[in-house]
């Protein structure tokens, strides 16, 4: 008689361990090595693997056995020699005794590539006709574009885009290598705080090919070697955003971060894709050398009261109704009307902050849905109905000051922390209050103020992104949209 065949183990099928992390396998990092942190090229030469049978001799209750899917969630991890990344639960609980923290919010420039080629393994054939396009340097990006004004030497080469080998979104890898450059900042932390932790969600749209994705991490890097504030400037950091074609914003993990009450906006260049007081000149045929003086001002290479003033003072003689003109003109910078809507049904105050001219920002303030509205007064001349190309006396010159005690008088009214508010700006007047604000965010701003700026964002096109700074996903923000 044929002994009996003993009941099979179950097993887990192949495919079924997936997470909310889409980091393949656990493929992410090569054991920590005493010394220099692991470059990314180490990383990839020497993956470690968690394979995928590695759950398969779980005991599986009866109703497991007929559904995979009723095994209860745990939180699976990714642990290779020090660095740790949260797969499944994407709100760790740091251990007790764990730093602060933070926040990074990577937005991938989708809308530029970064690299005129394919790979090649996507290109067509080349054609004699083909040529490499010369490289360029956008104005305003660099001290000079002739190598013959550089003192020393030439600035060492961009580095080699990589985005268009690994995908044009925020790939696995362009992810593996944040965590490895993040982990490379820890080397100056006290040995017991250079063991990284993090999580990861992705905010837009796909979660396979992401372009928004927001990592939480800690422990911070050792304020004494590299500040909060400077961990965005570091070179790493920097090469790292040129590299995978991505900009990071960098927040403290903390309630306040989500839980914003107060922004406050630019108007011209932010709000509006115009310089008001440019348009006005045009008028009397002005423009060219008003837009000279607005550039630099903008620029903080000029006093902005004087040079406001030295502009308004050109202005005289321009038909008093010229705002009325103006408004068919204006072009509302795309997503500002959805981002006042979304930040409106989370219950936020809205005010702009301008130092343009009160008839418009009145105007804005109305199609916007915002609050409050700050601006310059012009005087007119009653009998003639033109400007004398003067401001009002009777009312302050809203220059950078101006714009700063504002934010901090609309807090305290409101019974507002600073922590919970928020400034957007572009311009050198704009930089007091960037700073003031919690998070003071320089939008498609001047060079000199995001050099200055706690945050920057130049890529998209729309101002709704700025919401996911808060830590909402595509699915919310489209949520709040829907009427």
């Amino acid at each position: 008689m044929a002994s009996p065949i003993p009941p099979r183990k179950p097993s887990l099928a192949k495919d079924s361990l997936t997470g909310s992390s889409y980091l393949d396998d656990h493929l992410e990092y090569k054991a920590r090595q005493t010394g220099p942190s692991p470059s990314i090229d180490g990383i990839l030469e020497q993956p470690a693997r968690v394979p995928r049978n590695a759950m398969s001799n779980l005991s599986l209750s009866s109703a497991s056995r007929r559904s995979v899917s009723a095994i209860p969630p745990s939180p699976i991890i990714s642990q290779e020699s020090g660095t740790v990344h949260t797969i499944s639960h994407t709100n760790c609980i740091p251990e007790p005794g764990d730093p602060a923290r933070l926040v990074a919010t990577i937005f991938y420039n989708s809308s530029v590539p970064r690299h005129p080629h394919l790979h090649p393994d996507q290109s067509p054939p080349a054609k004699p006709t083909d040529f490499i396009p010369a490289p360029e340097i956008a104005e305003g990006s660099a001290p000079t574009t002739s190598i013959q004004e550089y003192p020393l030497e030439p600035p060492a080469p961009e580095p080699e885009p990589l985005d268009h080998l690994y995908g044009a979104y925020i790939s696995q890898l362009c992810l593996t290598h944040f965590l490895s450059t993040l982990d490379s900042l820890l080397i100056h932390n006290e040995p017991e705080e250079r063991r990284l932790t993090s999580s990861h969600r992705c905010l837009c749209p796909d979660p396979f090919k992401p372009r928004v994705m927001e990592v939480t991490f800690t422990p911070p890097p050792n304020p004494q070697y590299l500040p909060f504030d400077l961990i965005p400037k570091h070179e790493s950091i920097y090469k790292f955003e040129r590299e995978w074609n991505c900009e990071i914003i960098l927040q403290a993990n903390t309630v306040y971060r989500r839980h914003k009450r107060l922004c406050v906006f630019d108007m011209d260049s932010t709000l509006i894709q115009q310089e008001v007081i440019d348009e006005i000149a045009a008028f009397v045929g002005v423009k060219k050398e008003v837009a000279a003086i607005t550039e630099r001002a903008m620029n903080g290479e000029l006093d902005f009261a004087a040079s406001l003033k030295a502009r308004v003072s050109l202005l005289k003689g321009v038909p008093a109704d010229v705002f009325e003109r103006l408004k068919p003109k204006i072009v509302i910078t795309p997503g500002a009307k959805e981002l006042c809507k979304c930040l409106k049904r989370l219950g936020f105050t809205l005010a702009v902050l301008s130092g343009g001219f009160q008839p418009l920002a009145d105007w804005l303030a109305g199609e916007l849905g915002l609050d409050h509205a700050f601006a310059n007064h012009l005087v007119s001349d009653d009998k003639t109905s033109t400007l004398t190309g003067e401001l009002d006396a009777a009312y302050p010159i809203v220059d950078s000051a101006h714009k700063q005690a504002l934010l901090i008088s609309l807090a305290k009214e409101k019974k507002i922390p600073l922590a919970q508010t928020m400034a957007v700006g572009d311009g050198a007047n704009d930089i007091p209050m960037l700073k003031t604000a919690g998070l003071g965010v320089a939008w498609k701003a001047k060079s000199k103020v995001q050099m200055e700026a706690p945050a920057r964002l130049n890529i998209g096109e729309s101002m709704l992104d700025l919401v996911y700074l808060l830590g909402l996903t595509k699915e919310e923000i489209d949520q709040l949209l829907s009427d």
